[in-house]
């Protein structure tokens, strides 16, 4: 290894760095503009979901984008404050501090570094594939749900009724139902304009920043309205400055309350990042490492809790639009973070004028546009497991506990897979085509009427054999025995991909029993890193090395010199080009 790969591994951005020229840097410098100005509204409206003030939504697209985009590997993934990790932290620090208190506020800067250390451990361990065995339904389940209890605890601020802090999903909305009559008018005229406008500049261009548009006109109307109403709060001024140093709490009793809740933002963290970076990258043909991926979400959330951000992750928004702005390198993210300081140092004066009602109206589109119809209507219409696992997840984050809701849906993916895989299919095999025609093959009986040997059975298991599949895998080997009456049993292993040791344990075993009947399990055509398994646990030994064949035609070749011969001649099958040759019963 070159001294230029190692340094490569400590810092990934030497990686895409020789792909930086003048061009490209005016391609990321644009699309950098586009994602600051985006993520100006973003960064107050998803602080303001997480029970933070104002602008540490800001710091956060500050912070993060730049440390992902260093040690990450995707070009075009732009991290930062996200809907679903700003619920997640409101529900997680909401039940020890009162929201927008200092103490919130430290709680969840430790949070988002215990977060940090569990996506940077996951990413050194190299567990980046693990993001492959939670279904995607859990995310889109989960957002959904998260999409109606964001709109939910808007409903306060743009009708103006009194709800307590702290209440659930259903007693808000019984507080609403029950406080409908003290609606405030010239609140919700100022939620709707915000939210038409944004709509309609949106529906007139795309590259327009149509929240902030739809913030300015709220902003505008709260104004006009001013010597109508007093009951019109504004949002307050934003520190002109960028990120202060901070620290995050590190007592033995904090970090034990906020683990389990660190955890979750973790894992929802990291589905959010690698899902995104690889859906970008099918259109840019980029490969994403996935446990690099793990380490640059890690660093950034543990650099951005001593620099006043909370927890980020990729975000699908930004992440996209900077690819069409015409992004090139991760330097448009930077670029981004650096564009949006300079813009919070000109105008954070002018959110003294910003209404939290227009605020509100701005997260209610938000909230919208995390539900993703489409992949619900399509999940709901065609899998009942994937359906299980959306609807499970769904109504766990309304009713349950947000990081409870993200575990559940995790171990039912997780469960409905290990089903699965623990029912591997495993066809019957028999010739195509009768004896002597070099062209037959072996072919799923299933697909065609042919006939089958009576003594030999060919079966083909077309999963691996573990822990999880072997009691099914020995169920049907049982059938085999007891209701065909056949103690030969070829398997076709070109399917399997490994066999851990419970399943080595159950071969031998079923071998020793078919044995004692006068017959055996005789294996062909396995994957060379399955055999090598097979012979450095002796499962080959045990077995016997003469049960083992890589090729089908000396497989049969000498198993049918093992059958029953008065059987063989009283056969009318005959579908071996070795069983012309047995004399027929006279």
């Amino acid at each position: 290894m070159t001294l230029y790969s190692r340094l490569a591994l400590l810092f990934p951005f030497l990686r895409w760095f020789p792909l930086v020229t003048v061009q490209s840097l005016k391609a990321d410098f644009f699309a950098g503009l586009t994602g600051a100005v985006i993520v100006l509204p973003q960064g107050v409206a998803f602080a303001t979901i997480a029970g933070l003030p104002p602008e540490y939504g800001l710091y956060t697209a500050m912070v993060t984008p730049i440390v992902a985009a260093l040690f990450g590997s995707s070009l075009h993934l732009v991290s930062g404050p996200t809907t679903a990790i700003s619920i997640v932290v409101f529900s997680a620090i909401s039940h020890h501090a009162q929201p927008g208190t200092p103490e919130f506020i430290s709680l969840t800067l430790t949070l988002t570094f215990l977060a940090g250390v569990y996506q940077f451990a996951f990413g050194l361990a190299r567990l980046g594939s693990l993001v492959n065995f939670v279904s995607h339904t859990v995310v889109i389940g989960f957002t959904a749900g998260a999409a109606i209890l964001i709109a939910t605890s808007q409903m306060k601020h743009i009708l103006g009724i009194d709800i307590p802090k702290g209440e659930s999903f259903l007693h808000t909305w019984y507080d609403i139902y029950v406080g409908a009559g003290s609606i405030n008018p010239y609140l919700v005229t100022v939620a709707v304009v915000t939210l038409v406008t944004a709509l309609l500049v949106k529906r007139l261009s795309r590259r327009m920043p149509n929240l902030l548009i739809g913030m300015v006109a709220g902003s505008l109307l709260a104004i006009f309205l001013t010597p109508l109403t007093d009951s019109i709060k504004l949002v307050g001024e934003i520190p002109a400055q960028l990120p202060p140093l901070s620290s995050p709490t590190f007592s033995i009793e904090t970090i034990r309350m906020l683990a389990p809740e660190a955890f979750a933002v973790a894992l929802l963290g990291l589905i959010e990042a690698v899902s995104i970076s690889r859906a970008v990258a099918t259109k840019s043909s980029q490969r994403i490492n996935a446990n690099q991926e793990f380490i640059g979400q890690g660093l950034s959330n543990m650099a951005g809790s001593f620099l006043s951000s909370y927890a980020g992750s990729g975000s699908f928004t930004r992440s996209g639009i900077n690819y069409e702005a015409g992004a090139r390198t991760p330097l448009s993210a930077i670029f981004a973070a650096i564009v949006l300081m300079v813009i919070v140092m000109l105008i954070a004066p002018l959110t003294a004028y910003l209404p939290i009602a227009a605020m509100g109206g701005v997260i209610l589109l938000v909230a919208y546009n995390l539900i993703d119809f489409h992949h619900i209507a399509n999940t709901l219409r065609v899998s009942v497991a994937e359906s299980a696992v959306l609807l499970t997840t769904f109504f766990a984050t309304l009713f349950l506990e947000l990081e409870f809701a993200i575990y559940l849906g995790v171990l039912l993916s997780l469960v409905f897979f290990l089903a699965k895989t623990s029912t591997p299919y495993i066809p019957a095999m028999a010739m195509d085509k009768p004896p002597g025609d070099a062209s037959r093959k072996l072919i799923n009986v299933e697909n065609a009427p042919v006939r089958q040997c009576p003594q030999l059975k060919i079966i083909r298991i077309d999963m691996s054999i573990y822990f999880g599949s072997i009691n099914y895998i020995q169920n049907r080997i049982a059938r085999i025995v007891e209701g065909e009456q056949i103690t030969h049993i070829l398997i076709v292993g070109t399917g399997i991909n490994f066999i851990d040791l419970a399943g080595v344990e159950a071969l031998v075993a079923e071998n020793r029993q078919l044995e004692k009947l006068g017959g055996g399990l005789f294996f062909v055509g396995l994957k060379s890193s399955v055999y090598e398994f097979a012979a450095r646990t002796h499962m080959v030994k045990d077995i016997g090395k003469d049960h083992f064949f890589d090729n089908k035609t000396v497989a049969i070749r000498k198993l049918v010199r093992q059958l029953d011969a008065d059987v063989c001649r009283q056969c009318s099958a005959r579908i071996f080009n070795e069983c012309p040759a047995i004399p027929e019963a006279t």
